[in-house]
């Protein structure tokens, strides 16, 4: 079997031959530390982070069979043109006040590599909407690469043995990166209009352009919506309000897929996201990634007990494993072995691996996999 009908049948219940052993990317700093331990050079560190064809030729000699955002059809669905990044401020000690294209000011410290404090937003209210966002939020031909579509055809024709996944964007993760947490949480209560304008106008926009790119025949095999609405204690946003303002537009869209064949639809998603399945899985989106492990322990055991087979999943690997020892990484295996078991689900480590991996044991890993679940 390829990869593509092994992901087919263990989304569909069906018999398969194994499973195949899935990762979602690196870190740079893990990389870049797996090159100063002499696995590799500099170099070739750079090219396996951004080059897509060395990217896949390393992951692949690590033994995995393939990463489940290495192949996809994305549109700019974005702020078009995105706002120019600029210096707004420098102070004494080196750290900088930056615009970001999201129209945020950020804070910038020398040698930080985590992500930056947010200092200001230029989305604030209608007036900042209408004048900065709204025109960068409009339609036009270009947002489209149709050239690049013919070419997936034409790649399409000679055979492909790998999944491949249609950008859906974002009903809400999107819009509270332009706002910040403080401002959507506020704006659902000052201005419920103006929120309900954003998002609506949003996923109109998404909508027309998935609807433009499934028009010209192009094939994929699953949705795949960024959210990242969630931290290690719920959501960002009250479910109640995520429900009655995004499920409209996730089920929306969910149905343009439906009807260009595209039955599966997944949602990346970090944090304990458990409050907001209910919604996806009422709207068609209906399988979870990257099921972060973390402090709240998430798995798919307990959702599958509770919405049944129609939840599927990806990810639920324990990726601090790789930090460990062998033995770690043999209870971890041993921990997803039932999981696996329940059908409709595919271990992957819950989110890019961190500078703390051991390439040895990334590659035990995948030995055991292959071992384990052939």
């Amino acid at each position: 079997m390829t990869n593509l009908e092994r992901l087919q049948a263990i989304m569909n219940y069906q018999n398969y031959d194994r499973v195949p052993v899935v990762h979602f990317g690196f870190w740079k700093e893990t990389l870049d530390a797996w090159a100063e331990q002499g696995h590799f050079s500099a170099e070739d560190a750079k090219k396996y982070y951004n080059g897509a064809c060395e990217h896949r030729q390393f992951c692949r000699k690590l033994g995995f069979d393939f990463g489940w955002g290495d192949s996809g059809i994305g549109t700019n669905m974005g702020l078009a043109p995105a706002f120019e990044k600029k210096v707004i401020e420098e102070m004494p000690d080196g750290s900088k006040k930056v615009m970001n294209h999201y129209g945020v000011i950020e804070l910038e410290v020398p040698g930080a590599t985590s992500i930056a404090a947010e200092i200001d937003h230029t989305l604030k209210d209608r007036k900042s909407w209408e004048e900065e966002f709204l025109p960068k939020l409009q339609f036009f031909e270009d947002r489209i690469n149709y050239k690049r579509l013919e070419e997936i055809k034409a790649e399409d024709e000679a055979g492909r043995e790998e999944p491949r996944w249609l950008n859906c964007g974002s009903m809400i993760g999107t819009i509270r990166n332009w706002l910040g947490v403080q401002g959507l949480s506020y704006l659902w209560i000052d201005d419920p209009e103006l929120y309900d304008e954003i998002i609506d106008h949003c996923a109109n926009l998404i909508y027309t352009c998935l609807e433009k790119v499934l028009a010209t025949g192009v094939k994929a095999d699953f949705g795949h919506f960024w959210e990242d609405i969630c931290f290690k204690n719920g959501p960002l946003v009250a479910p109640s309000v995520f429900e009655e303002k995004c499920g409209p537009n996730y089920r929306k869209i969910t149905g343009l897929l439906k009807k260009h064949g595209i039955n599966m639809a997944s949602v990346d998603c970090d944090g304990c996201i458990d409050a907001l399945i209910s919604t996806w899985l009422e709207n068609g989106v209906n399988t979870m990634f990257p099921i972060e492990v973390g402090t709240w322990e998430a798995s798919i055991k307990p959702w599958r007990e509770k919405y049944g087979r129609e939840l599927r999943g990806v990810g639920g690997m324990n990726k601090t494993v790789f930090g460990y020892d062998y033995a770690a990484i043999d209870a971890e295996v041993e921990r997803l072995k039932p999981l696996v078991d329940l059908g409709g689900y595919i271990p992957c480590p819950d989110h890019r691996i961190a500078p703390e991996a051991k390439l040895e044991n990334v590659q035990y890993y995948c030995e055991l996999m292959h071992k384990t679940f052939s």
